[in-house]
């Protein structure tokens, strides 16, 4: 099939659950590891804590992104670590300068210990995409891996290259919903929202924020790629941040839906005709 370039000339994407997949049981993996990575680090640089106090320490620091979180907004990388090192020692030490770098290390290398892995389509639709010259950009609420380490996962997996703009939640301040965080990407590329498709699994953040921008819209509506254990306990942040996204009151009505990301290139064809 060959597809036109009028119409569309931007495709915005999700990254988790949408080009980025997880196998059960990933998040707690994750998480313990970045736990035992922070003790270590802060034990390195001079504050005694342990592994159970820094689990602790993010869980309540958890708690605060979550209060955030509600009201469309993020707390940077740089403040997360702040916040735990301030919960581990009950405010008796608070982050230096010179052990950002270090620390920042330690709270993202669970991502490439413990990695997603790229949903099957992607690559494939990706390069199409580049092919029509289509403005590629990416979306993402981040949660407890800022977008430092996601890049880097995205550069070790070759596929960072695709991408003309990068917008991770935790550097702006901003999440989706919010139609903030979408014109940024029409703002930085000098493009229409209503020549913009944005592609999304979430009908809340994706569809609903999308539409709210003035962006037409593609529901990936698939159950692969989620971590199972983390959707079965109540607990954990997966489950927490997922009623955040729930709709409640509002609805959502994607122009497109698709069970995979193979017919992204014929319903982005549509939407531009």
């Amino acid at each position: 099939m060959i597809v036109g370039k009028q119409g569309i000339s931007t495709v915005t994407f999700d990254l988790w659950e949408t080009l980025l997949f997880e196998k059960s049981g990933a998040n707690t993996q994750r998480t313990a590891a970045r736990c035992r990575h922070l003790a270590n680090t802060l034990n390195k640089l001079g504050i005694e804590t342990t592994v159970e106090q820094i689990s602790l320490a993010l869980e309540k620091t958890i708690s605060k992104l979550l209060s955030v979180w509600e009201t469309d907004r993020d707390i940077s990388c740089v403040d997360q670590l702040q916040l735990i090192i301030r919960n581990a020692t009950r405010d008796s030490a608070t982050l230096k300068k010179e052990w950002i770098n270090e620390l920042t290390s330690a709270y993202i290398a669970p991502i490439l210990e413990v990695p997603p892995y790229l949903n099957p389509d992607a690559r494939k639709m990706l390069e199409q995409l580049r092919s029509m010259e289509k403005h590629i950009a990416l979306i993402c609420n981040t949660g407890l891996t800022p977008g430092l380490g996601l890049r880097r996962f995205l550069e070790e997996e070759g596929v960072a290259g695709y991408f003309d703009l990068m917008i991770f939640s935790e550097e702006v301040g901003i999440r989706k919903p919010d139609p903030k965080i979408f014109h940024m990407v029409t703002r930085k590329l000098s493009i229409k929202p209503n020549e913009t498709v944005h592609v999304g699994d979430n009908l809340k953040t994706d569809v609903w924020g999308a539409k709210n921008a003035g962006f037409k819209t593609i529901h990936l509506s698939t159950e692969e790629g989620r971590d199972r254990t983390a959707d079965s306990d109540p607990t954990s942040l997966v489950s927490l941040s997922r009623r955040l996204d729930n709709l409640k009151k509002v609805q959502a009505f994607p122009d497109k839906t698709i069970p995979s990301l193979a017919m992204a290139i014929e319903a982005i064809a549509e939407l531009g005709t």
